[in-house]
């Protein structure tokens, strides 16, 4: 035995003796930076690299003897290469040593003073890499032994984990997890001292940084100090929105974790919860699954260790539970029961951010909530008076899809709280203050609601909804959001919608009377046809025929009130377009309306919209008014009640508009047919005066229109008018030749045309010669008119007009044919004179 002990006593003088003169030109001051350079790799050759290599109880002997404090102070040596290589040379010599009580008093305190001041000491970044790697290789090796370090450990973690090099700050990380692992019962009283520097790193600019840097703060609040998880969780929260999903996954882990083992964590389960429900929601399925794996292992270790407190519930849980449309998985009651025990510290600040200014915070809130009422289920019933204004808010989110994900929430919240609790808080609001926001919110909670629970409620909910100051509004967006609510009813209750069918219908003919715009229009329409065929009807033709009698009782109420922008006025009119053939079995409802507001009293706007209302009904009459042959009696007081009163003349543009309207509205029924000759012959006597008055109005189109009635009175009399009736025509109708208006001219020739159809066979020319002679001298003065279109249109009215008195016609022709300035159409004119004799 005494011959190895001599042979390793001997190696290790070798080695010594091969590196005495390396450690004198460390230990000198006045060697230069090549002969250190030499020193150290001689060194290493002469030590760790030496071929046949060294035994490793000679290196140990070797490196706590001589090397060990030679090697610390060059950590110090102002030459960077000496730096450099003396902390690889340290480093490498950590896989042979096994005396950490012998090199630890040293080395520890040797790093501190490079890496913990207050100012950086050692100015290479590679160097302060190279000692944070050496010290994590210490941490590694010696962890249980640096309990007396932990101070300067910290200290150095510190500094380190905010170095500017980002694979400092990496490997620091690493450092810091391990200390916190290795001697949590000593870490737990420094570990305070590294969150602010951890937080303010987790903002780095490298992904890589910022993901160790989290699960290193997950590492110090696991096994150190539990106080600071207050301020740590907003920063976690604020990792949640961070473009990388390396670092979110990150959050997602640390958090579940955190749920799972943190000590105190029934005292943050409120702010843990959020953090990893949010991530849930994440856009990354492995995030997500991530999140859903560790949420259900929660929930089961909750319900472990309050078994005893939740074995009822445990015991008692429905198996006939219907989840959620879309929903397929139901979470356990440990989840559940989490969730509803601290959702009302979650919810007010989760409310809160559903309007923050940031998108992102929008954005994952409104995510967040609907992950929550899937968790909270009908527990969210007590929570609901605060729901719901933050829901009313946040639906109207200028993002898509930030107001479509807090209308899934309205949904949920329909589905699990019910209409006998939200309807009492929503309607009232409807009813006082019909914003957009709350009927968005309020029709997405019946869209969510099961038709078991809505049957008995539909009555009250139409009641609110056709309330006059819920349903008369302008905007497009109000208009939509109730036609919505319209829609979530008839798709929520289906056939149930039937004893409230009078009301959804009064509700979408009011919609479509005030929507201006086509879209909507298109969208209540389609609602229409879907009202009537959950009610088996064949068409929205049976909607109209069993609720237009009654809707039209309803505008009865108070229709002598009306104003041009009454919206039961608009809700008239379209019900009346809209009808089609049922509004032939309903004159006796609609007349007294239109009798009551065309009265030349009301106002002019109310009795414009009227007229063009009256006019669209007539001109289609056998497919509206008349589709019952019911209307024809009811022509003379149409006329006389409604059309001639105002005809009458009075000054302003809105009463000439009103007369305009009125007589397009007499035209409108002469071209309809419905009014026979009779009755016509009957009433004479108030139209003529009344057209022979607007042939002479101010407004064109109005003396246009009325010859054009002039033309179908006489078309439809025929030979049965009178010759005083004739004689009082045919002097207005001269007049009109002289009119400004070519057009009128040439209505007032169509007009001659007809009217000379008109004399009878046993007409008296004898005895009215000075009329005929009065009406040729007039027709043939302006057949020699200056437009040559006007001259054809009177030569073919005195052609038609020469079988009165031909003789008399060819001598006033003869006789002012001279005076002529062209002679074509006298002569065509005694040419068919001559042939017709």
């Amino acid at each position: 035995m005494a011959a190895p002990m001599e042979e390793c006593s001997q190696s290790v003088l070798n080695v010594r003796q091969g590196i005495s003169r390396n450690l004198s030109s460390l230990g000198c001051s006045s060697s230069s930076r090549l002969a250190k350079k030499r020193a150290l790799e001689s060194i290493r050759k002469e030590t760790i690299d030496k071929t046949p290599s060294v035994n490793v109880e000679i290196l140990r002997e070797i490196f706590h003897s001589d090397l060990l404090k030679p090697l610390l102070l060059s950590f110090s040596d102002p030459i960077d290469k000496s730096r450099e290589l003396s902390i690889q040379l340290v480093h490498d010599f950590m896989d042979f040593v096994d005396a950490p009580d012998e090199i630890l008093p040293y080395l520890v305190p040797c790093i501190a003073q490079r890496l913990a001041q207050k100012e950086i000491v050692e100015g290479a970044e590679e160097l302060r890499l190279g000692l944070v790697e050496l010290l994590f290789k210490v941490i590694d090796k010696w962890g249980k032994n640096l309990g007396v370090y932990v101070n300067d450990l910290v200290n150095i973690c510190q500094k380190t984990v905010i170095d500017p090099f980002p694979d400092v700050r990496k490997v620091s990380c690493t450092c810091i997890s391990n200390i916190a692992k290795q001697i949590p019962e000593h870490f737990h009283l420094q570990s305070e001292s590294l969150i602010n520097p951890l937080l303010q790193s987790s903002s780095h600019q490298h992904s890589k940084v910022r993901v160790l840097c989290i699960r290193t703060i997950g590492d110090v609040l696991q096994f150190g100090n539990p106080k600071p998880m207050e301020r740590v969780t907003s920063h976690m929260a604020q990792r949640l929105f961070d473009d990388s999903s390396l670092v979110r996954q990150a959050v997602t882990e640390v958090v579940g974790n955190w749920l799972l083992d943190f000590i105190d964590r029934y005292s943050y389960h409120h702010k843990l919860i959020p953090l990893l429900l949010t991530s849930k929601a994440d856009e990354i399925p492995d995030i997500a699954k991530t999140a859903d794996r560790l949420w259900d292992e929660v929930g089961a270790k909750y319900l472990k260790e309050n078994e005893e407190e939740l074995k009822d519930q445990l015991h008692y849980e429905s198996k006939d539970f219907i989840p959620p449309p879309d929903q397929d998985h139901r979470p356990n009651l440990g989840c559940r029961t989490l969730v509803s025990r601290n959702l009302s510290k979650i919810l007010p600040g989760l409310l809160n951010d559903l309007t923050d200014w940031t998108l992102a915070n929008r954005r994952m809130s409104a995510r967040l909530l609907k992950v929550l009422l899937l968790n909270a289920e009908d527990n969210t019933t007590q929570h609901v008076a605060k729901l719901l204004p933050g829901l009313y808010r946040a639906c109207l989110d200028e993002e898509k899809d930030v107001s479509e994900q807090v209308v899934e929430a309205a949904k949920l919240t329909g589905f699990y709280v019910g209409p006998e609790v939200y309807c009492m808080m929503t309607l009232p609001a409807i009813s006082s203050n019909p914003t957009t926001g709350i009927l968005m919110t309020f029709s997405a909670l019946l869209a969510g609601t099961q038709r078991s629970q809505l049957r008995k409620h539909l009555k009250k909910i139409c009641e609110t909804l056709t309330h006059p100051e819920v349903y008369r509004s302008d905007k497009v967006s109000h208009q939509i959001q109730l036609l919505s609510c319209v829609d979530s009813m008839m798709s929520s209750s289906a056939a149930d919608c039937t004893e409230v069918s009078l009301q959804l219908f009064f509700l979408l003919i009011a919609l479509l009377a005030q929507a201006a715009e086509d879209p909507p229009r298109t969208k209540i329409k389609s609602s229409l046809e879907q009202l009537a065929a959950l009610q088996s009807m064949d068409s929205t033709s049976d909607l109209f025929a069993a609720h237009s009698r009654e809707v039209l009782d309803l505008l009865k109420g108070n229709f002598r009130e009306w104003g041009s922008f009454s919206v039961e006025r608009a809700i008239f009119d379209t019900l009346l377009i809209e009808a089609g053939p049922v509004i032939g079995s309903l004159l006796d409802d609609i007349f007294p309306v239109l009798r009551a507001n065309l009265k030349p009293e009301k106002d002019p706007e109310l009795r414009l919209k009227l007229f063009s209302l009256l006019s669209r009904l007539l001109l289609t009459a056998s497919g509206t008014l008349n589709s019952q042959d019911h209307f024809k009696p009811l022509v003379p007081s149409v006329v006389q009640d409604l059309i001639i009163p105002n005809c009458v003349w009075h000054g302003g543009r809105t009463a000439a508009a009103i007369r305009t309207t009125a007589v397009s509205c007499l035209w409108a029924l002469l071209k309809s047919g419905l009014m026979t000759a009779n009755q016509l012959l009957d009433m004479m006597t108030p139209i003529l005066p009344q057209i022979s008055t607007l042939l002479e109005d101010d407004v064109y189109t109005t003396r246009l229109i009325s010859c054009r009635v002039l033309q179908h009175i006489l078309n439809i009399c025929g030979t049965r008018l009178t010759p005083d009736v004739l004689h009082t025509m045919y002097m207005e109708l001269l007049k009109r030749l002289d009119d400004s208006r070519d057009e009128i001219r040439l209505a007032v020739a169509r007009t001659f045309v007809a009217y000379f159809r008109c004399f009878p066979e046993q007409y008296d020319r004898s005895l009215y010669k000075a009329h005929i002679e009065t009406l040729y001298r007039g027709l043939l003065v302006h057949m020699d008119d200056s437009d040559s279109e006007i001259q054809k249109a009177i030569l073919d009215v005195l052609k038609q007009a020469a079988h009165i008195h031909p003789s008399l016609l060819k001598q006033e022709v003869e006789a002012v044919k001279p005076k002529h300035r062209s002679l074509i159409y006298c002569d065509e004119l005694l040419d068919h004179l001559t042939r017709r004799s």
